[in-house]
C-alpha cells in the first residue's frame, strides 16, 4: 500500500521556539484555544509542574488573580510567581482567559524565571 503521509496542521493557534535562558537550552510552545491559554517551557524534555491561573472577577476594582499547582512541586513560590506576572499580562492585555502553565525547569532561579516569561510576552498570542 502506497500511504501518502503528509504533516497535519495543527488546529490550534500556537507558536513554538527554543531560547538559551541561562546556559540552558529552553523549549517553549505557546497554545490559544478557545478557553485557555497553554504555555509549555522545559528544559528537561517533560512539562515538570503544571500551574493554573486565572484572574478572579470580583466586585474590587483592583483585579485579583489567582494561582494553584495542578500536578508537580508544591513548595516552589517562584513558579506560582512566574505564573501569576504571565496571567497578569494576559490579563492588562484585555483577555480574560485563564493560563495553564508547564514548567519543566533544570533551573528554578529569579533570572531563569524572568527569562522565560520575558520570551513568553514577546511572543505571546493573546
Amino acid at each position: 500500500m502506497d500511504y501518502n503521509i503528509s504533516s497535519p496542521v495543527f488546529p490550534v493557534r500556537h507558536k513554538q521556539f527554543s531560547l538559551d535562558v541561562q546556559g540552558n537550552k529552553t523549549d517553549i510552545v505557546i497554545c490559544s484555544y478557545d478557553d485557555h491559554f497553554l504555555v509549555i517551557a522545559t528544559q528537561i524534555g517533560s512539562m515538570g509542574t503544571i500551574l493554573h491561573a486565572r484572574k478572579e472577577e470580583g466586585m474590587t476594582t483592583e483585579p485579583n488573580f489567582s494561582v494553584s499547582v495542578i500536578l508537580g512541586k508544591r513548595d516552589e513560590p517562584m513558579l506560582v510567581a512566574c505564573a501569576r506576572q504571565l496571567i497578569e499580562h494576559i490579563s492588562s492585555s484585555g483577555s480574560s482567559r485563564p493560563l495553564v502553565l508547564a514548567l519543566g525547569l533544570k533551573d528554578h532561579s529569579v533570572t531563569t524565571l524572568k527569562g522565560i516569561v520575558s520570551a513568553v510576552n514577546k511572543n505571546c498570542l493573546w
